[in-house]
This record gives structure tokens, sequence and C-alpha cells, in this order.
């Protein structure tokens, strides 16, 4: 087992737990089960949700979101001001806060924290995410500026997100590439200790922290220690849950959700709020796909209630639209707008469109099969899923051919032209974050993995993006949606639950979900003994 010492800032960490008195019989550390390991956790340099989830308890950001997953609330950031034109954000940033290793926190650092993060030359896969930034400047000791070249409605939103984390300049100058591996340093309620990759990251209270975010009702950290441990067979990890072995986790099985809340002492909670979406989008510009009937039929054969039922045992729920009814300017009509199920109707339309069954069943048109290959992550969802919509369509003719990998080379084999379709499943907050991401000609080949270039989705997308208006955003971003919905681009799956269980040993934990941080900084949590 390789140990890494905490911060790795000349023993800072060693320091601060030397300075601390002896505690007798202090209590075992609250254990998070997961699945999944990250890469890193630098917050620039990852976009996996399992980065996420741990960053957020070991750094801060200037805004934090409410557990509403639309509401704006302070964070380092104690208030802000927007200009008229919509390209100037004033922030006037708090002046109490202090690092883990004790020293405090000053607005050269929030500047240096940001630019790093829009920075091109460091080459973030977010750093698209801070906007056309015009400069980031300090003014004063406690002002921000964050100017932009154009206004950019989604800023505040995005700067809650940890790959806006504000982190330490010295530690990330000492580690270099080794941050986020090596070592961690930021403002957050939880320090890093150590990380053994694919087995756990140890966190410790930070002594000096006393700003969380008014979503909670405790400022403080709760907990002395805490411990991520991943546990990649849900079975396995049903079991410690049950077996008291473990005391906090959102990745239980949902076969066994229905147990774990008969079991006396055991707290099982949703967040209703959630947005964590699974899709399937076809690439627009192959062979059998890019016929706009195939892409229509596939959604209205493709039976989304029984899937959503099946996987997650009816704890989930089917998605009747392209987004989240959940989401900022979420668009309604197109909910009506999307094909329902009715394979009937499916079949008849592929007879008019040309497609013709051939000797074998499977639909011909012009010398072309009606089949298409689907790319995925191998996961506890995407084999169930495809095998389901592969049933699904063979009935009315189409051919789905199935190619799962491991997570370890998914998102390479995701980054090729090699395939027809793919399954995908990812967490937003606003519609105008999840269009603009996969949908921008600008992000071909990926994340636009559909190879989606239409002038007008641009110029739909540049609006609602620059809007400084809320209303003409919502109004720019639900003509995308249904421009979308009218092309049958995605199949709409299912809207992926999020379920917290706790044992007999905590108390306070409330389920939050930003970008999938189903815990996010867990300052209420305490434990009983």
């Amino acid at each position: 087992m390789i140990k890494f010492s905490a911060l790795l800032l000349a023993g800072a960490a060693g320091a601060i737990l030397a300075a601390a008195p002896a505690i007798a019989q202090q209590k075992a550390p609250l254990s998070i089960l997961r699945v999944i390991d990250a890469d890193n956790y630098d917050p620039i340099r990852t976009t996996a949700t399992a980065a996420a989830e741990v960053i957020y308890m070991m750094a801060d950001t200037l805004v934090t979101v409410d557990f509403d997953m639309k509401t704006i609330k302070p964070g380092l950031a104690e208030s802000w001001t927007v200009s008229p034109d919509g390209k100037t954000y004033t922030f006037k940033i708090r002046k109490d806060v202090k690092f883990c290793d004790g020293r405090p926190m000053t607005i050269d650092d929030v500047v240096y924290s940001l630019k790093r993060w829009v920075d091109p030359a460091n080459k973030s896969p977010v750093s698209f995410r801070g906007g056309p930034v015009q400069d980031i400047r300090a003014e004063g000791d406690s002002t921000l500026i964050y100017e932009l070249k154009e206004p950019y409605s989604d800023l505040l939103f995005q700067m809650a997100l940890s790959f806006a984390s504000v982190v330490d300049k010295n530690a990330v100058e000492k580690l270099g590439a080794n941050f986020g591996v090596q070592g961690f340093n930021a403002t957050g309620p939880y320090c890093w200790v150590k990380w053994t990759p694919r087995q756990e990251i140890v966190l410790k209270k930070n002594p000096y922290y006393n700003w969380g975010p008014s979503i909670y009702k405790d400022p403080k950290p709760q907990i002395e220690d805490i411990v991520w441990k991943v546990i990649p067979e849900p079975n396995t990890l049903m079991a410690a849950i049950q077996a008291k072995q473990a005391d906090v986790t959102y990745y239980m099985p949902y076969i066994a959700l229905d147990t774990m809340q008969r079991i006396p002492g055991m707290t099982v909670q949703r967040q209703e709020n959630y947005i964590y979406d699974v899709f399937m989008g076809f690439k627009v510009d192959k062979p059998v796909s890019k016929d706009k009937a195939i892409r229509e039929a596939v959604n209205m054969a493709t039976d989304k209630q029984a899937i959503a039922k099946a996987i997650f045992f009816g704890k989930g729920t089917a998605l009747p639209s392209l987004l989240n009814p959940a989401v900022l300017d979420y668009d309604k009509d197109t909910a009506a707008k999307m094909p329902k199920h009715d394979p009937a109707a499916a079949a008849k339309l592929l007879d008019e469109a040309g497609w013709k069954p051939g000797a074998d069943g499977i639909r011909e048109k012009d010398g072309q099969k009606a089949t298409f290959i689907v790319y995925g992550i191998r996961n506890d969802v995407n084999p169930r899923i495809s095998e389901a919509m592969q049933a699904d369509l063979r009935k009315i003719g189409i051919d789905l051919k199935i190619q799962l990998w491991d997570a370890t080379v998914a998102w390479g084999k995701l980054a090729t032209q090699e395939f027809d379709a793919f399954y995908m499943s990812y967490p937003y907050v606003t519609a105008t974050e999840a269009l603009n991401l996969y949908f921008a000609s600008r992000q071909v080949p990926t994340p636009n993995r559909m190879n989606w270039k239409d002038p007008k989705t641009d110029e739909l997308l540049k609006a609602a993006a620059t809007a400084v208006d809320p209303a003409k955003r919502k109004e720019a971003i639900g003509a995308v949606q249904m421009q979308l919905t009218d092309a049958n681009v995605w199949v709409p799956l299912a809207s992926q639950p999020l379920w917290v269980v706790a044992g007999d040993r905590v108390e306070g934990v409330r389920a939050h979900g930003i970008y999938g941080a189903g815990l996010y900084k867990g300052l209420d949590i305490k434990l009983k003994r």
C-alpha cells in the first residue's frame, strides 16, 4: 500500500496533527462507501463525479447551490453584483478563510485559482465552463473582478461546480502534476490525509473551518475523520452497510432500498431535485442513424417506462423529454413533442420511409440493413438498458449491436468515430449548460459525439448563453429543446435517482447531489457514538 503524507507541504499537516491534543477513545471515522475512484483530485484536471464528491469536502467555491438545485447562495464570496451589460461580475471575498495548513486565504489565491481554471495553456477539460474570460483581477484585498468578453448567463452556476474550487498556489507549484494525486491543500471543511488509489481516500477536519454555506445549519464540520472507501461490487457494498461496517452511501443497489428502509435505525432518503440523466445519442452522419425515420422509430419502440422500472426497481423515473423536468429553463412543451411508446406506429413509420423487412426480419433500404452499433461504459446500468432496447428494436426489424467497455478504455473508444450510437449518463445544473455541452458545433467530436452541426442550434445556444434577461434565455434554450426533440437526436431513457442510505451511528445526513455529489460538504452530519 502506498501512503502519501498529508498535503506534502513541509509537514504542514503533520504539524497540525502534532498540535492537536490526544483524544481518548476517539470515535471511529465516518465511513462513506462508493463503487468507483477518481483518476485524480485536481479540480481542473478531472471531469469525474468520483472526484467532485470528495473535492467539495476539501475545497470551496465562490458561490454554492441550494438543495433545490436552482438557487445560488454565497460561498467564499459574501456578495456579488453584475454589470447591466452582463459582462462584469464583482465579488466581495470573505477575509476570515484559512487553508488546511493554517495560511490565510487571500484575494490573490482566488485570482490564481480561477485563472488556472480558465487558462487554455493548462489544457483543462473543463476550462470552457468559465466562459469567455477577458480578465480576472483583484481590486484591493477583498474584491474580485471577473470580466467577460460577452455575457455568460451560466457563470454563477458553473462557479458553484468543483472545477472552480479555490486551491493553494504553494501546493500546486510544489507538487506540479502530482497536485491532487500526492497531496492537496484548499479551504474546505476537510483536509487531505492520504489517498490509496482504488481503495480509499482519508480526510481530517479542517480545524479552522467556520465559513460553511448558509444552506447548512452549522457552518463548521461535525466529524473529525472521514474515509471514502471504494467497494466496486454493489452486493458487497450493501452487505457492509447492512452489517454496520460502514456508515453512509448513495451507491446502494436499487433493489436493496426497500430492505434498507425496513431495518431499524437505518435512514433512507431521496433527493427529489437530483439531475443525473441516462440517454442514448445517435451519430447523425452514419449510414443508418442519419435517417430521421430510424431515430424516431427507435424512440417510439423503446419501452422507457419498463426500462426505468427494471433498472431502478421502481425507484427511478422514465425521462419524458430531452431534459429533466427539474432543470432550470426546462421547456415543458417538449414532453408533448417527444414520441410516445408505440411499436406498431414505429413499424408503420419505417414502412413509409422505405425500410422493408428482409428475409431474416431485419429491415433494409437501398441495400442497407437497419443495423447499428452502440458503444457504452460497462456499469450496473448499461448492460440491462442495451439488452432491453435490443429486444424492443428487434420487434420492429432493427438490429442493435452492443459493445460495452470497461471504464478504463471506454472514454477513448467514445472519442472515436467507430460507433453509430452511444449510452451516456450525466449531471447538469441548467438547460443551457447541458445543451451547450453536447450540441454546440465547437464540441465535435466530443462531447458532441452526435456530430450535430446545425447553424440554427448554434445561434440559439449562443443567444441563451449570452442572454442578460432570464426570460430571453429561457425562450432561446426552449427553442433548442424543441428543435432537438423534433430531430430525435437522443433517446432520453431515465432519470437516475439519488438515494442516500445512512446507518444508526449517523445523524444529520441530507442528500444534495450537485454534479452527482450526494453529500456535498456534509457539514450537518454528526456521529452519535
